[in-house]
């Protein structure tokens, strides 16, 4: 597995993009990901997302990164298909299962800009042993008001697969913070994080379908159900992001960690395990040449 390593880490400098209200840092060779996103409100800038912290080669340390060619875990270590069984291995350090993908552990290369927006493309042929071979591409649109990120993945293998795809958004969070998200239901788990049962009726602190605080135990769950849309208020700092995932499939994975400056609000094409799961709602088989596309538009409101 060809991850980056302290040594490359300090060589690292996030390639800087500026437009409008807009400042975006990319980390093509750390997983194609985002290092910071600030806004400008009057005189300052105004992170939008936790910036990434520089500490570790990990992209778990950064603001945002995408999530190809599954989202969140894949238990009995692989999954079958068409009479075929895919191993897929661990892949990050503290997890017993393979989680969100491999193309967040893969530089991407800059594909192309203009000066409102900036592309990045991968091509992954088996990496670490997955069955997968695809192109994947992010588009980054600074609009107006609103930072738009478009994911896309094309199959290049010989035969079909099933494929999901998701963004890992780190938003900030203080004692003040609102979230509002329309759900229906939540996958429940208990030690393990595999879903074990689904509910259609929200614990307390897990309910946002009104504005309520970002306090309480640990939630890693998937919502179902979700409109695709949702509101993060800052009102200290007078701004809210509003969200939304266009051809929302009705899913979301909420990460909320107590006691840490941060949330994930993930859009995700597919709930956690969705190859165990009957149906395997939300994967979308592809043959090779075909794509699917998720996109998230993030659009700042200030006071």
């Amino acid at each position: 597995m060809t991850t980056p390593t302290l040594s490359t880490l300090a060589k690292m400098s996030p390639l800087r993009f500026e437009s409008g209200l807009h400042r975006l840092q990319l980390l093509p060779e750390l997983g194609g990901s985002i290092a910071a996103w600030e806004y400008r409100i009057g005189e300052r800038w105004q992170p939008m997302l936790r910036a990434w912290n520089q500490a570790k080669p990990d992209a778990y340390t950064v603001a945002c990164f995408p999530l190809v060619p599954w989202s969140n875990r894949i238990g009995s270590g692989g999954f079958e298909h068409d009479g075929v069984f895919y191993p897929v291995a661990p892949n990050h350090v503290g997890e017993r299962y393979p989680i969100h993908g491999d193309a967040w552990l893969q530089p991407w290369q800059i594909h192309q800009s203009s000066a409102t927006s900036l592309s990045l493309t991968l091509c992954s042929d088996r990496f670490a042993g997955n069955p997968y071979a695809y192109r994947a591409t992010q588009r980054f649109d600074l609009q107006a008001d609103a930072l738009v990120i478009t994911l896309e993945v094309t199959h290049l293998g010989n035969t079909p697969l099933p494929y999901g795809l998701g963004l890992h958004p780190y938003f900030l969070r203080d004692a003040a913070t609102r979230l509002q998200m329309r759900c229906e239901g939540l996958w429940l788990s208990e030690d393990d994080p595999m879903p074990v049962s689904h509910a259609t009726v929200l614990p307390p602190t897990f309910d946002y379908n009104e504005l309520a605080p970002l306090e309480g135990p640990l939630i890693d769950h998937c919502f179902t159900g979700w409109d695709g849309k949702a509101c993060i208020a800052h009102p200290q700092q007078g701004f809210t992001i509003d969200l939304k995932m266009e051809d929302c499939a009705g899913y979301a994975l909420m990460y909320r960690p107590p006691g840490l400056d941060f949330f994930c609000l993930e859009p995700i094409t597919h709930p956690i395990d969705a190859f165990h799961l009957p149906g395997r709602p939300g994967l979308r088989i592809l043959a090779s040449g075909q794509s699917m596309t998720l996109t998230l538009s993030m659009r700042v409101c200030t006071n």
